[in-house]
Formats: structure tokens, C-alpha cells, sequence
């Protein structure tokens, strides 16, 4: 996929932003930027593509997208509908590595802070103590003026390179140019919209090469070059995060879900599944209600 080099708004008066959003739904266009951006969605729920990785997020969730590292975050269809009452609601950091300057990063007291940069390029998740603590620092940011703005960004970096509570996304760190080809963004963003509003469907090659204008053999072979991995499996993917979102959060029969979510044999439904989740999805659901329970 050909990511949108996006444009973060700045205030000159700023060396770096930080924002609450409220809105009726996350951005969702896929898209890269120089600046790291660390995430805590206060409310919302979807599926969230990080390089070349997708994944289910919901309210809570904490994560750290390095330097040019493509993302989205897209909520689930309900945000979408006229006169919706769902809404999403964040607290988004922006930070470049220029704004603390170059010979920072270098100054061996900052070795762990270094590291953390080049980690984010994998994507990191934030969960336990450190999320608390971070979530704390950020309210706390986004009222700060002066040089204390400065001192809460180094501890909500310090506070990131707590190992214990951290773990990347991504196996290893994406190294393409993404300014390459720009002009194509848009059409590859209207592939990504396209898989993602009708994954449910059958969508044949010739269809999603349709909508890319160009041949099918053409399409697989820049699809799996820029997404690492088939048209297949990515659409087999964004079925699967589906599936796994109706059997932790509805009582739908099995059965069902699998033709909810795009399958339409339940034994290569239940087969790619297990593939993927390591799991069946009898089991997921268990899982899930497991948790419900415990709580």
C-alpha cells in the first residue's frame, strides 16, 4: 500500500503538539509523517493497520508509531451512520527527533531514550504501569506552557522505555521510502478504503485491480511489494480481525460469523483462523468471555 505523506498542523509558538481529539471517528486515511506519534484512545473501537500488521484496538489502548511508519486507525461501521452515538476520543502526542536537537540523542545519560526511537519503528504497545503513568503525563500536557512542556515529554520518553510494560508490533523495522511515487497515494488509498468497506463481499483480483487501474498481474506484484504480503492474505486478515471481533463481543452462531465476516466455507473459515489466531474460534470466544468474567 502507498501511504499519504501527511502534513501535521503545527503552532510555531511549539516545538512539538499535543491534542485531545473528540470526533465522530478516527482519521482513516493511511498515511505516514516524520514525527513519532504516541496514541491513548480514551474511547472508540475498530481495526488499526500498523506497516504491515492489523489488529483490533479498543478504548484503552496505547500505542507508539515511529518516524514515517505508515498507520490508521479505523473505527467499526457504526461510528460511520447518520446521527451515530458513537464517537471517538484520543489524546494524540506529535514529536519529531529535531526538537530536542541533534547532540541530545547522542548524550550517553539518553542511550535508553535512543533506543526507544529506533523501537518505534516497529510500532510499541504500551500496557501496564507505564500506560498508567504515561496517561497521567499526557492530561498533564496538553494544559503545560514553557519549559514544562519539555519536562513532560522526557517523562512520558522515559517513562516508554520501561521494557517490561512495552512490546513491538512489527518483527522488524519498515525501510521503505514512502516518498517515492507520491502521486499514487490516492489511488492506493482508494484500494485500502475499497478491501476495508467490502471485505464482507467477494472481492475478485480483477475487481480490486479495477478500482487500482491496473491489470491484475500488475496489482499483485506492487501489492505485495509495498504490503509484504499477498492480496489474499491481507483480505484474509482484515476478515479474520473481523470475525474475531463478533465472537468476543456478540452471541452470533458460529456459523454465522463466518459469513458475517466474508467466508463462505466454514471448514477454510475455521482453517484460517486457527492460522492466524492459533486458536479456534470456539476457543477465542471462550477466551473473551473468560476475561468478561473476571472482571
Amino acid at each position: 500500500m502507498k501511504p499519504q505523506l501527511l502534513k501535521i498542523s503545527s503552532n510555531p509558538a511549539f516545538s512539538f503538539s499535543v491534542r485531545h481529539d473528540k470526533v465522530a471517528f478516527f482519521y482513516d486515511k493511511w498515511h505516514y509523517h516524520p514525527e513519532l506519534e504516541l496514541v491513548h484512545i480514551l474511547k472508540g473501537r475498530g481495526t488499526q493497520f500498523i506497516g504491515n500488521d492489523i489488529a483490533r484496538f479498543s478504548s484503552g489502548d496505547m500505542i507508539l508509531v515511529g518516524a514515517n511508519l505508515p498507520h490508521l486507525w479505523r473505527c467499526d461501521e457504526e461510528y460511520y451512520q447518520k446521527e451515530s452515538l458513537f464517537f471517538a476520543q484520543a489524546d494524540v502526542l506529535h514529536f519529531s527527533r529535531d526538537a530536542l536537537g541533534t547532540f541530545f540523542w547522542e548524550m550517553p545519560e539518553n542511550k535508553a531514550l535512543s533506543q526507544l526511537l529506533q523501537r518505534a519503528k516497529q510500532g510499541i504497545i504500551i500496557t501496564g504501569k507505564a500506560k498508567l503513568v504515561i496517561a497521567k503525563l499526557l492530561k498533564q500536557l496538553t494544559v503545560a506552557k514553557d519549559s514544562e512542556r519539555i519536562i513532560l515529554l522526557l517523562q512520558i520518553l522515559n517513562a516508554a522505555c520501561n521494557t517490561h510494560s512495552t512490546k513491538t508490533i512489527l518483527s522488524t523495522a519498515e525501510t521503505h521510502n514512502w516518498a517515492e511515487n507520491s502521486n499514487e497515494s490516492e489511488r492506493m488509498n482508494n484500494v485500502y478504503q475499497y478491501i476495508l468497506q467490502h471485505f464482507q463481499e467477494k472481492i475478485s483480483l480483477q475487481e480490486i485491480s479495477d478500482v487500482a487501474h491496473i491489470s491484475p498481474h500488475s496489482f499483485c506484484r506492487f501489492f505485495k511489494s509495498r504490503a509484504q504480503k499477498s492480496f489474499s492474505t491481507f483480505l484474509t486478515e482484515v476478515r479474520i480481525n473481523h470475525a474475531c471481533r463478533l465472537l468476543a463481543e456478540t452471541d452470533h452462531p458460529v456459523a454465522d460469523i463466518c459469513y458475517e465476516s466474508g467466508f463462505y466455507n466454514f471448514s477454510n473459515f475455521n482453517r484460517h483462523f486457527k492460522l492466524l489466531t492459533k486458536k479456534s474460534p470456539l476457543q477465542h470466544r471462550q477466551m473473551h468471555q473468560y476475561f468478561k468474567a473476571e472482571k
